[in-house]
């Protein structure tokens, strides 16, 4: 609720890292591993901000952030195919009015 991310091992109570105040103090609403590429996740905050993270390239600050123009996102997923080595990786938008939105991430974020 206060932006922070914890990154958890499954084995320990207390995290491997921990980034607060992410997004400024946003609430996060949805966050989820990128499917094709597993030191990658994404982050959508309250106010329809997109966090990309890639622990790889930098383990203490995202490496990119997308606002959603227009309207607001309630939830965000990822669509992939983990078993193909194709780079597709896409983000799947839910807005208020029910619309949903499909974007795909650069191949940098997404290829294995």
């Amino acid at each position: 609720s206060d932006g922070s991310i914890r990154l958890h091992q499954m084995t320990s109570e207390s995290p491997l890292m921990q980034w607060n105040d992410s997004t400024k103090g946003q609430p996060i609403i949805a966050l989820q591993w990128a499917l094709t590429r597993p030191a990658v996740f994404f982050a959508l905050d309250a106010s329809s901000n997109i966090y990309i993270w890639d622990l790889l390239e930098n383990d203490l600050l995202p490496v990119a952030k997308q606002t959603i123009p227009s309207e607001k996102a309630v939830t965000m997923t990822l669509l992939g195919e983990p078993e193909k080595a194709n780079g597709l990786l896409g983000i799947v938008l839910a807005k208020e009015s029910g619309q949903i939105d499909i974007q795909y991430v650069k191949k940098k974020w997404a290829l294995p």
